[in-house]
C-alpha cells in the first residue's frame, strides 16, 4: 500500500477565510488536534507577517507533538535582496521549524508583471532560496504558485522553475492551482508530465483551491497521476471559495483509492476533528459536508430507511463509524413507520409496531402544530420515553416569571425567577442574563445545581426562532430550537408556543432533561 503524506494548512490558508481569525491559543489547540489525528505536516503560519505568528512557533515547540512536523511558511527571496538579508527567508530560520514551505513564481506572467523581475532572475532567486534553507538543514517544500496556469501558457518555463529548485535540493514540489480554475482532467495530465520528468528525483505534491468546486477532485486526480503529497485544510477553510477539504480527501484516499494516509483508528477521529475546528473558528458546522457532516448519514425518506434496516449498504457508501460519524434517522411528518422503528432500534428499544405507529401519529400531530424534530433529536427521544411510560421528570415546575427593564440609556436588565420542586424540596431562585432565555437558563441551572452538579459541563451554544404561521401576525406561533453540548455530545431540542418565552422554556427544559436523563 503506497503512502500519501498529508499537509495541513488550516493555520495559514484556512485563516484567510472570510470571518476566520485564530488566536495564538486557538492555533495551538488546533495543532495539537491535528497531531492527534495523524497529520504529517502542520503549516504554522507566515512568520514574517506579525509577532503572533512568530510566537506560535515558539509555543508549539513546547507541545511535544508526536506525529506532525511543523512547517514555517515564507516566500523566495526578493529580487533586490540576498538570501542572507531577505526578511522572509530569515524569519523562516528564526522560527526554528524543521521544515519550510517556500512559495515561488512559476508563471511567466506573474514573474514579469507582478514580481517585476526577469525570467532568468526568478530562476536564480528560487534556486538560491531553496539551497540556502537546505544548507541550514531544513526540509524544503517548494510551493509552485500558479503552476497550472503557468504550465498552460508556458510549459517550458514552468518546468524550468521546477528543475531549478529540484537541482537546489527541494524535497517536495507542491504544484498549486492558486486561482482554483482547473478541472480534474487538466490536473491529471499536467501532474503526469511533472511526475514523469522529475518524480524520480523528488516528491510531487498538490495544492488546490475550490473556485470551480473541484479542489477535492483535482487533489485526487493529482494523486492518481503520481503525486504523493497532498495539501489542504480541515473543512475546506480558505480564501474565496476555500481549499481542498482534507476531511473528504483523506477518507477518499484511505477508503476508496487504497492509499495509506491515516491509520484506521486515526481515521475514526476525523468527524471530531472537523467539529473541533468549526467550534474554534466560531463557525456553525456545515451539516452536509461529505463523510463528517451531521447530515452525511442522515436518512429521511421512509423507503430509504426501510431498506437500510434490511441492509446498511442500501443507501450508505461506507460505515459512518469508519470516520467517527453516526447514522441518523430523521423524524418528521413525512416519515413512515420505518423511520420511527429504526430510531427505536437505534435506542435499543424493542420493535413494537403498534408503539411506532402511535409515536408517528403523535409526531405528525405535533408537527402540524409547528414542531420539527429533524434538528431536535433530544426532544424526540424524550417524547418516545413519555409515550412508553418510562419518563420520570427530574424536576417539577411550580412557576416562573421573567422581567426585563430598560434603565435610561443603559443596557436592559433581565431577571428570571423560577420556583421548582426536586423530590420533596422546593427551590426558589433568581437569575440574571442577557435577555429572557439567558436569564431563564441561569435561574434553572442555579436551582438545579445543588441536586445535579453535572449540569456544570453543559452549555447552550445555538438558539433559533422561527415564526410558524406568519399570517396570524403577532398571535402567530413561534418555534424555538436550542442546541446544547457537553464534553461528550451535541443535542437539539424544540418548543412551540404563541409566546416566545414559553416556547423557549419548553426547549430549555427538554435540553436540561435530556442531559440529566442521559
Amino acid at each position: 500500500m503506497e503512502a500519501v503524506k498529508l499537509y495541513d494548512t488550516t493555520l495559514r490558508d484556512g485563516m484567510q477565510a472570510e470571518g476566520v481569525s485564530f488566536s495564538l491559543e486557538d492555533k495551538l489547540a488546533i495543532a495539537r488536534c491535528l497531531d492527534n489525528l495523524g497529520i504529517h505536516y502542520i503549516e504554522g503560519g507566515y512568520a514574517a507577517s506579525n509577532q503572533k505568528e512568530m510566537q506560535f512557533f515558539e509555543e508549539v515547540a513546547k507541545l511535544g507533538l508526536k506525529q506532525a512536523k511543523v512547517v514555517a511558511f515564507g516566500s523566495t527571496r526578493r529580487a533586490d535582496m540576498t538570501v542572507e538579508t531577505d526578511a522572509s527567508i530569515q524569519s523562516i530560520l528564526e522560527t526554528g521549524a524543521p521544515a519550510a514551505a517556500l512559495v515561488g513564481k512559476t508563471w511567466d506572467f506573474q514573474v514579469t508583471k507582478i514580481l517585476g523581475c526577469s525570467l532568468e532572475d526568478n530562476l536564480i532567486l528560487c534556486g538560491e532560496s531553496v539551497a540556502h534553507l537546505k544548507d541550514k538543514g531544513l526540509e524544503v517544500i517548494f510551493d509552485a504558485e500558479h503552476f497550472f496556469d503557468g504550465y498552460k501558457e508556458s510549459p517550458e518555463y514552468a518546468l524550468e522553475v521546477l528543475e531549478a529548485v529540484t537541482d537546489a535540493g527541494a524535497d517536495v514540489l507542491a504544484l498549486c492551482d492558486t486561482n482554483g480554475g482547473c478541472l480534474p482532467e487538466e490536473v491529471y495530465e499536467i501532474v503526469k508530465v511533472v511526475v514523469e520528468k522529475l518524480g524520480d528525483r523528488t516528491t510531487i505534491g498538490i495544492h488546490t483551491h475550490n473556485d470551480t468546486d473541484c479542489a477535492n477532485a483535482n487533489s485526487l486526480a493529482a494523486i492518481r497521476a503520481g503525486a504523493r503529497h497532498v495539501q489542504g485544510t480541515i473543512n475546506g477553510l480558505g480564501e474565496r471559495c476555500g481549499n481542498a477539504n482534507l476531511c473528504s480527501v483523506i477518507p477518499n484516499l484511505s477508503l476508496k483509492m487504497g492509499f495509506e494516509a491515516l491509520a484506521p483508528e486515526k481515521l475514526q477521529a476525523l468527524s471530531e476533528t472537523s467539529r473541533f475546528v468549526f467550534e474554534v473558528a466560531n463557525i456553525s458546522p456545515v451539516m452536509n459536508l461529505p463523510y463528517v457532516g451531521g447530515s452525511a448519514f442522515a436518512h429521511k425518506a421512509g423507503l430509504h430507511v426501510d431498506a437500510l434496516r434490511k441492509s446498511k449498504k442500501a443507501y450508505e457508501h461506507i460505515d459512518p463509524s469508519l470516520v467517527g460519524n453516526e447514522r441518523r434517522f430523521l423524524i418528521s411528518e413525512l416519515s413512515g413507520k420505518s423511520n420511527v422503528l429504526a430510531e427505536l432500534e437505534k435506542q435499543e428499544i424493542s420493535q413494537d409496531k403498534a408503539l411506532a405507529k402511535k409515536i408517528l401519529m403523535r409526531v405528525q400531530d405535533l408537527e402540524n402544530e409547528g414542531y420539527q424534530f429533524e434538528a431536535a433529536n433530544a426532544s424526540f427521544k424524550l417524547l418516545v420515553k413519555k409515550m412508553m411510560g418510562t419518563f420520570t421528570p427530574s424536576f417539577e415546575l411550580i412557576k416562573y416569571h421573567v422581567n426585563s427593564e430598560q434603565q435610561g440609556e443603559c443596557d436592559s436588565v433581565t431577571e428570571a425567577t423560577i420556583k421548582i420542586k426536586v423530590g420533596d424540596e422546593i427551590e426558589h431562585v433568581v437569575g440574571e442574563g442577557d435577555g429572557p432565555v439567558n436569564a431563564l437558563d441561569a435561574a434553572l441551572r442555579k436551582a438545579l445545581a445543588p441536586f445535579y452538579p453535572d449540569l456544570g459541563d453543559m452549555n447552550l451554544f445555538d438558539y433559533k426562532v422561527r415564526v410558524v404561521n406568519a399570517k396570524e401576525g403577532t398571535a402567530a406561533r413561534v418555534r424555538v430550537i436550542i442546541e446544547s453540548r457537553d464534553k461528550e455530545s451535541i443535542w437539539g431540542t424544540v418548543g412551540v408556543s404563541e409566546n416566545i418565552i414559553e416556547a423557549s422554556w419548553l426547549a430549555l427544559v427538554d435540553s436540561v432533561e435530556f442531559k440529566l436523563q442521559k
